[in-house]
C-alpha cells in the first residue's frame, strides 16, 4: 500500500469514526429529550390501511395498533380480500398469527416478511405500519 493510499484510508476511517460518534451522541440526546428509546411516538390506538399487489390484483388490509412507549401492546388485522378464497385464506392466516410476531416489540424494529405462510400480506402490513408511525409521531 502506498503512503498516499494509506493516508487516504486513515482519513476515511477517522471521518467514519467521527460521523458514527456524532450520530451516537445525537441519538442519545434525542432519546433523553423525549424520555428514552421508543418514546418518540405518542401512546395510543392507531389505524391504517395497507395495500399490496397479489396475483389476483390489488388487495388491502386494515391494521389497528396500540402503542405504549413505542412498543406494540396490541394489534388487530382486518382482512379485505377481493381476490377470492385463496386471498381470503392468506389474509385470515396472517390476521390470526400476526400478534405473536409483533406484540411486545418496538415498532421501529418491525419489518414483517412472512406470517403463517402469507408473504404478500406482510407488504400491506408494513405499509400500514409506516402510516401508523407517521400518525403517532405527529
Amino acid at each position: 500500500m502506498t503512503p498516499a493510499i494509506r493516508n487516504a484510508a486513515r482519513a476515511a476511517a477517522l471521518v467514519g469514526f467521527a460521523g458514527t460518534a456524532a450520530f451516537g451522541l445525537a441519538s442519545c440526546a434525542a432519546e433523553s429529550a423525549v424520555g428514552g428509546a421508543g418514546a418518540s411516538y405518542a401512546d395510543g390506538n392507531y389505524s391504517a390501511d395497507g395495500s399490496y399487489v397479489a396475483p389476483s390484483g390489488q388487495e388491502s388490509i386494515s391494521v389497528d395498533v396500540t402503542l405504549k412507549d413505542g412498543i406494540v401492546t396490541d394489534v388487530t388485522v382486518t382482512p379485505h380480500a377481493t381476490g377470492g378464497t385463496r386471498q381470503d385464506g392468506f389474509q385470515e392466516q396472517f390476521a390470526d398469527n400476526i400478534a405473536s410476531e409483533v406484540v411486545g416489540k418496538n415498532i421501529d424494529e418491525l419489518n414483517v416478511s412472512r406470517v403463517a405462510g402469507s408473504s404478500l400480506t406482510s407488504t400491506g402490513f408494513n405499509a400500514a405500519l409506516d402510516e401508523i408511525k407517521q400518525q403517532a409521531s405527529e
